[in-house]
């Protein structure tokens, strides 16, 4: 009995911790059963290695088949052989492997796999896979993307020098390229992008007498580009983009047969070419041209400079997609032009096109995506490119200098493709342009549109609009909003500032549930706090400054928003107490209620605000959805804010400031000491308003602090010590508060300007007022000293008085009473006969 209850113990150890053993209770599941001897009877086996596997008897009782003890799934599978390479095993087939959906380890050793052509697929169909080793197995093609893979790629290759394919893209290997894989002359195919790998490329690259396809995108990748890479004849695709690359550009074409193939006579059998987001420098070189198969290439956001011309694009005749924008690029090409390709695509923002308009885009009749951006273009955009324009999928025509009134945007709505329309920062007038439902995104910021939304907005066809970001900022607007907004649900961007519109916000805004990012600063917007903004939950910013909206804040405004960073609401006449309910906004890094007529106290539960306790150094992936366009970049969120003394624009790092602004209102009460939780907090102004007590003594645990106001209060007391141990701190405003005493001596206080402290009782550096040995101003006269003053006078005079009074009510009495004074004397004399009674005779 006491042996059972031991072994059923132990049995139970096993089966509660799940360790692997073979134990035969039960017998292994019947498809799995099945598929091992399938193996079984299929594999060629010269040498009898798989004897124990018994077709009949339970494949969890058979070497290297390891079943787990509950569930009776087969978990990990090893066949190896210790033959030589004549005697190998040799797996034909691994549909059988398929079948095994438990499996979690898997090794083979010299298995000849060479004839196991969907050896891939089949390992990419188990779910439960963790571990896997195929040594000397005869690998062509290795594909391991996605693989979640860790680490260093090894420094040895083992016997994997024959692959012809290898993927190892979107995993997270942080070495550098090992030499070994330079020496894979078969191989055909190499993929790494999208890992950490470092380092430079070798020049040992030139072995890669094979390759056609290498893709290092996305890496951390330096150096200078090796100019051997040229020599690979029948590479047809480098994409090294994404990376820290180096050096002139030429380097790549510095000899005349670079990326010309024998093979193909003497032509180039290069399609794709992309080196976009490197530190390239130097110009183009024109031997680019002689690519005559390039269909891609890809140079967009590098150091590169100098002229381009029509040799450049000489022999170019396949080129379709054409990435150049973010250089500092000249394209000097005859009005009369005809390039020798038809494009799909062409990307060159930032080069100095104009001032003309560029006529060669009127022989691109397959162009998709224009963007000719920040090119010094003057005049009226031709008629003809409106027309061209109905079948473009992306056009970018910001930042130049272009005039005239703006068409119908009419595209085809029926393509199924979204439309991107950037029209910003130029001198376009009129009315706004109706545009089709098929756009997404429509930036006409910063021109001279004029009138109001109506006709935009209301003139709309039936049924909703597709489009998601919606920038008419920086124009000539004006009239009310209209409660037109019933077709435009997808909006997800709506920036109306700086414009003329009035009246309040109406009630049709109110289906906009999508909304993220809400900017309606500077317009002279007014009633109270928009109502409907309740159904904005999504929402990442509210921006309603320098309008004229009133009244209280509503104690949803705290309660509604689990996701909003900036709530701007600066120069309105808002009024009342800040509700408690401000402190839910748990993501909130830009609070600015400055410039209003709010009362009360500042809440005392302000440390609440957790997003302001973080210290964010750097931006992460989650940040990226503060990128709203489709082209990533095109529009980050961004948020005007006072610091310093003067207006910031923060954008690209946005996610990493935090403000807190409540100056220019009627608060009362002291700071509350909580506000000393935020340390994550950059800049934090109270100044302007009625604030008294004393200055928090943690302030110096805010060890991010940049920017500190409290100017025009009435606080009190001395600069707590711990100011002195705040890094960061570059500005610094504590002028007219009723503050006294020594400054803190630290590298920051002594240099600012002496500004910064007037108007309060303080001494040393950097004011010209020494302080005395207690810290405070010599033979200074305070306010509380000439209180003093004035009653240790009345003390004297009261004593005098009361001398007096005492004097001549003892005195008189005696002078005019003589009895009074008869008995007086002879009480005197008495007690000098009894005082001379009592001395000692010697």
């Amino acid at each position: 009995m006491k042996v059972l209850v031991i072994t059923l113990w132990i049995l139970l150890f096993f089966i509660l911790t799940n360790t692997k053993f073979v134990v035969c209770v039960g017998i292994c599941r019947d498809n799995e059963q099945r598929a091992l001897e399938t193996l079984k009877k299929e594999i060629h086996d010269p040498s009898d290695i798989l004897s124990s596997w018994i077709v009949g008897k339970d494949c969890c009782e058979w070497e290297g088949v390891v079943c787990n003890n509950l569930t009776r799934h087969v978990i990990e599978l090893s066949i190896y052989s210790d033959q030589i390479e004549s005697r190998y095993l040799r797996i034909n087939s691994l549909e059988w492997l398929t079948s095994l959906s438990s499996l979690e380890n898997l090794e083979m050793y010299n298995v000849d796999l060479s004839k196991a052509n969907e050896w891939l697929q089949a390992i990419n169909m188990l779910p439960s896979l963790v571990y896997l080793r195929l040594y000397k197995c005869s690998l062509s093609s290795l594909e391991l993307r996605y693989g979640g893979i860790e680490g260093a790629i090894q420094s040895k290759s083992g016997n994997i020098t024959k692959l012809k394919h290898l993927d190892l893209s979107s995993n997270n290997l942080n070495s550098t390229i090992p030499n070994w894989l330079y020496q894979c002359k078969d191989l055909e195919s190499l993929f790494l992008g999208s890992n950490r790998l470092e380092g430079t490329v070798s020049s040992l690259i030139s072995n890669l007498s094979s390759i056609i396809s290498i893709d290092l995108f996305d890496n951390m990748l330096s150096g200078k580009l090796p100019n051997v890479i040229g020599k690979l004849g029948k590479l047809g695709s480098l994409e090294l983009s994404v990376n820290q690359f180096e050096g002139d550009i030429s380097e790549l074409f510095n000899f005349r047969s670079n990326f010309l193939s024998i093979e193909f006579g003497n032509s180039s059998s290069l399609t794709v070419l992309s080196l976009d987001n490197n530190k390239l420098t130097g110009a183009v070189p024109e031997s680019v041209g002689h690519l005559s198969m390039l269909q891609g290439f890809s140079i967009y956001n590098n150091r590169l400079e100098g002229v381009v011309t029509e040799s450049h694009f000489s022999k170019l005749t396949h080129l379709q997609y054409f990435y150049a924008s973010r250089n500092n690029l000249t394209l000097k090409v005859s009005q009369n032009w005809i390039p020798p390709f038809q494009a799909k695509t062409i990307v060159i923002g930032g080069w100095n096109i104009g001032p003309l308009f560029p006529m060669w885009l009127r022989t691109q009749k397959k162009i998709l995506n224009v963007d000719i951006s920040d090119g010094g273009i003057q005049g009226e955009v031709p008629i003809w490119f409106w027309k061209l324009s109905s079948q473009i999928r992306l056009l970018n025509l910001s930042h130049n200098q272009f005039v005239g009134e703006v068409p119908i945007i009419s595209t085809d709505e029926q393509s199924g493709y979204w439309i991107l329309m950037y029209l910003a920062s130029n001198n376009f007038s009129g009315p706004l342009p109706l545009i089709s439902t098929n756009v997404r995104e429509l930036d006409l910021s910063n021109n001279s549109f004029s009138k109001g939304l109506s006709n935009f907005l209301c003139e709309a066809k039936n049924g909703s609009y597709e489009l998601k970001i919606l920038n008419l900022g920086g124009n000539d607007l004006s009239e009310e909003i209209p409660d037109c907004w019933m077709n435009w649900p997808e909006l997800k961007v709506l920036i109306l500032r700086d414009n003329n519109l009035i009246g309040s916000l109406p009630r049709s805004m109110a289906i906009l549930s999508n909304l993220q990012s809400l900017d309606l600063r500077r317009n002279r917007l007014n009633g109270p706090f928009p109502s409907s903004l309740q159904n904005f939950t999504k929402l990442h910013k509210i921006d309603l400054a320098e309008n004229e909206f009133i009244g209280k804040l509503p104690s949803w405004l705290g309660m509604r928003f689990p996701t909003l960073i900036v709530l701007i609401l600066r120069s309105n006449k808002f009024d009342g107490e800040l509700p408690q309910e401000l402190c839910h906004l748990k993501d909130l890094q830009i609070l600015d209620l400055a410039n209003n007529t709010f009362v009360g106290i500042i809440p005392r539960c302000i440390g609440n605000l957790s997003a302001m306790v973080k210290i964010k150094k750097k931006v992460l992936e989650d940040d990226f959805e503060l990128n709203y366009s489709s082209r990533y970049g095109t529009l980050i969120e961004s948020a005007m804010v006072m610091t310093k003394g003067n207006m910031y624009q923060y954008d690209t790092i946005l996610v990493l400031f935090t403000s807190l602004d409540m100056s220019s209102n009627n608060l009362s009460g002291d700071i509350p000491t909580s506000v000393t939780r935020l340390t994550g907090l950059r800049s934090f102004n109270l100044s302007k308003n009625n604030l008294t007590g004393r200055i928090p003594n943690d302030i110096g645990d805010m060890k991010v602090l940049e920017s500190v106001d409290l100017s025009e209060n009435q606080l009190y007391g001395q600069i707590p010590q711990s100011f002195s141990s705040l890094p960061t701190l570059s500005y610094l405003n504590l002028s007219d508060n009723n503050l006294s005493g020594m400054i803190p001596l630290s590298t920051q206080l002594q240099s600012f300007d002496p500004t910064s402290f007037q108007g309060n009782k303080f001494c040393g550096l950097p004011l010209l007022v020494n302080c005395s040995s207690d810290g405070n101003i010599p033979n200074h006269k305070h306010e509380d000293d000439e209180s003093d003053k004035d009653e240790v006078d009345w003390f004297y005079i009261s004593m005098a008085i009361g001398f007096a009074l005492s004097f001549w009510g003892v005195c008189g009495s005696l002078f005019f009473k003589r009895s009074w004074r008869h008995a007086y004397f002879r009480f005197l004399d008495r007690s000098w006969e009894m005082l001379l009674a009592k001395l000692p005779i010697y």
